[in-house]
């Protein structure tokens, strides 16, 4: 009797255990069913994201281009490889999916991956061992080009399979390459880095759109998916103010001077004093940014690298001098030495504090005495007054051009030694761009301009212009008078017999310009040593009337004992300057016997082959003929464009073949590719050394052109020339 009521009552609480059990879970299922909810989320809303299938829809990056239409930057498709090789993925032994021999897979790959066989061979015996269904190859496998994925593809290799993926690609390589920057894959989009790619990343980028559609449990759209399509919104078209030619040509001069004179750091820019637009801008060391192995600077030079200038700062001492009513071109003074107190050391000229004896302050300027200008700001001006002026020039301030990174120089104006070494460019520092911005105002009336590389914004859906730039005037720091005046001694450095610039004359073009020969500032000294300097110019032309203003200066150049340390400046200022002047049709205000001739196009379309080539022949220019037919459908240049002497000029016929292009510049090729619609690749600098396509080849539509250039050595009548025109001691501040 006992053990059955235990057994009972024992009974009796399972029952209510397991009562309160079943309503516990009954109500929980009702109230799931009731409310349609667990845990405060909707089972309906849940089952429909697992039945959605959602995918981001990418915005097409938008391009950039230069001043002339040439596209700097644009997406292409580049392609990642992948190798499948897990074994049950085939499905018949005849017709492997999967890769059968791993060896020769990795062996045909290795030279056109430009990678190492075992490299590629250790990564799929890993991902065999490992049963993985695939494999990839780290970078060697990514960003691969068409010609490349057509050339593994005709390997037939089983097995073998490409994902395609947007790539930023460059076609000038590093044509302009700290102006335009750089970008690259940042969480799955392109997001840019350096540049106008960074500066204008959000207008380049767009806005991503999306997809979504419910799907059944293996993959496939309902009948009735509720689909929901949100169209991407592609990035916006950047037009820069930078000029094909112009550039084209700093860009290969400085190749050469870069080969020849092996310096440190060259910085270089051309800009419309008018209007305040950059023309061309460079720096050495450059990098290509379609390749991004091995790069030595990714600054840009020109804006970002502030330095103590030297006696190119003396243009502004003069012109603060002159604006302030205290300036006597004709007064006396004696060179060579200059002290303000027993406590401020010396200030002495270039030549060793030797001097020229008593000279002109005028005279001073030509010679770049440091005594002059020590003088003017002590004596004249007064320094807090000069001050105002190095500010009103705006050296205290960036410029606010249209690029990041931008930095701005500092004056270093505490002591009176600081106060009177910044009359001739020592102890304060300014980069490039802010001399040549403050030198607009000399070259423009008193007033100074904004520079800016950036003319436009254009929607390329549409082509309507969502934004375009206007020269901007920032202030009238000086008067036309003083910029007058100021002109003139500039023009003086180039011309006169004492002049320290005289390497810098045009033949056909006066010029007004300052030469530097900046000390540098290591470690707490001075350098000291033959060419360890920096030499610069500012120029200017023509004289009256600047429609061009340039700025070149090179870091430690490998010159020989007594060779002049301005020769590789003067190179690449008479150079550029010279033919751009006459590309942009600039009427020259000089005589002279070696003027070049501008060459206007008459109409070729339509026109016989062999009148038009003798013609243009005739006429000086360079005539490439593409394709055996009698009559031209097409040329690199159109009806009223001017050429210059020399120029290359493509005519095009029918049946077009590949030319010997060896010994072609860079913008030659880009002639060619643009009338062709070829995709070209170009691999370093100058002038043409190698071409993929063989000369004879048919050539078609988006073909693949891939050609290595290297700069030449400077040419023997060039190095003569400019030796002859080097005065003795020429060089403003040899030490």
């Amino acid at each position: 009797m006992k053990k059955n009521t235990r057994t009972h009552f024992m009974s009796s609480i399972m029952i209510v255990l397991f009562s309160a059990l079943f309503l516990l879970i009954a109500g929980r299922f009702l109230y799931i069913q009731a409310t349609g909810e667990v845990d405060d989320i909707s089972l309906e809303k849940w089952a429909e994201e697992k039945r959605t299938a959602s995918y981001t829809l990418d915005a097409k990056r938008g391009k950039i281009y230069g001043r002339n239409g040439m596209t700097l930057a644009y997406d292409r498709p580049a392609y990642r490889i992948q190798a499948i090789v897990r074994e049950s993925f085939t499905t018949d032994p005849e017709d492997p999916k999967h890769v059968k021999n791993p060896e020769k897979t990795a062996e045909k790959l290795a030279p056109l991956l430009d990678a190492e066989k075992s490299y590629l061979l250790e990564r799929l015996n890993q991902g065999i061992e490992q049963d993985r269904f695939q494999v990839e190859f780290g970078s060697a496998g990514k960003e691969l080009s068409q010609q490349t994925k057509e050339k593994i593809e005709q390997l037939d290799l089983p097995g073998i399979r490409f994902k395609e993926q947007a790539t930023r690609y460059y076609p000038n390589g590093n044509f302009a390459a700290h102006v335009i920057g750089y970008a690259r894959k940042q969480d799955k989009a392109l997001t840019g880095m350096t540049g106008i790619e960074q500066e204008m990343n959000k207008k380049l980028s767009g806005e991503n759109g999306h997809i979504s559609y419910e799907r059944d449990q293996y993959g496939t759209k309902l009948l009735d998916p509720n689909e929901v399509v949100e169209e991407p919104e592609d990035g916006q078209d950047v037009h820069l103010t930078i000029d094909q030619k112009i550039q084209t040509l700093l860009e290969d001069v400085m190749a050469q001077v870069e080969s020849e004179y092996s310096p440190e750091r060259i910085s270089a820019a051309v800009l419309d004093p008018k209007t305040g637009e950059v023309l061309a801008m460079s720096s050495r060391p450059s990098f290509n940014p379609n390749k991004l192995e091995d790069v030595d600077n990714w600054n840009n030079n020109v804006i970002s690298t502030p330095f103590e200038p030297g006696s190119t700062m003396k243009m502004f001492t003069w012109a603060a001098a002159i604006e302030e009513g205290v300036y006597n071109g004709n007064e006396w003074f004696e060179s060579g030495t200059y002290k303000v107190s027993d406590r401020v050391r010396r200030v002495s000229d270039h030549n060793g504090g030797e001097g020229w004896g008593s000279i002109t302050f005028d005279e001073g300027f030509a010679r770049s005495s440091n005594v002059a200008a020590a003088k003017l700001v002590w004596e004249k001006i007064g320094t807090e007054k000069y001050l105002n002026y190095l500010k009103a020039f705006d050296f205290d301030e960036k410029t606010g051009i249209d690029l990041p990174r931008e930095r701005k120089g500092k004056l270093v104006y505490n002591y009176p030694r600081d106060k009177i070494t910044t009359a001739f460019g020592q102890a304060s520092t300014v980069t490039p761009i802010q001399q040549m911005k403050a030198a607009t105002a000399i070259a423009n009336d008193g007033k100074m301009m904004k520079p800016y590389v950036i003319s436009k914004i254009v929607d390329p859906d549409t082509g309507n212009v969502t934004r375009e730039k206007a020269p901007e005037v920032v202030s009238e720091p000086i008067s036309k008078d003083t910029s007058d005046q100021v002109l003139d001694l500039l023009g003086s450095v180039v011309s006169s017999k004492h002049g320290t610039g005289k390497e810098y004359k045009l033949e056909d073009y006066s010029v007004a310009g300052k030469t530097g020969t900046a000390q540098i500032y290591e470690n707490g000294s001075y350098l000291t040593g033959y060419g360890n300097y920096i030499y610069s110019f500012l120029g200017m032309a023509p004289k009256e009337d600047p429609k061009l203003m340039m700025y070149v200066s090179v870091k430690e150049p490998d010159i020989e004992v007594g060779e002049s340390g301005s020769a590789p400046v003067a190179f690449i200022f008479k150079n550029v300057m010279q033919k751009s002047l006459h590309y942009l049709d600039i009427d020259p205000d000089k005589e002279s016997s070696g003027q070049v001739k501008s060459i206007e196009l008459p109409k070729l379309a339509g026109k016989s082959v062999s009148s038009i080539k003798q013609n243009l022949t005739e006429k000086g220019l360079s005539v490439s003929l593409i394709g055996s037919g009698d009559t031209i459908k097409a040329a690199s240049a159109e009806q009223g464009d001017k050429l210059l002497e020399g120029d290359r000029i493509i005519l095009l016929t029918s049946e077009p073949a590949m030319p010997d292009i060896i010994g072609w510049s860079m913008r030659d090729v880009l002639q060619l590719a643009g009338l062709m619609d070829l995709k070209v690749e170009t691999m370093g600098n100058g002038y043409v050394t190698k071409q993929s396509i063989a000369k004879g080849t048919p050539l078609k539509e988006n073909d693949y052109l891939g050609v290595e250039l290297e700069p030449p050595g400077f040419i023997e009548e060039q190095q003569e020339e400019s030796d002859e025109a080097a005065p003795e001691n020429s060089n403003e501040e040899q030490q």
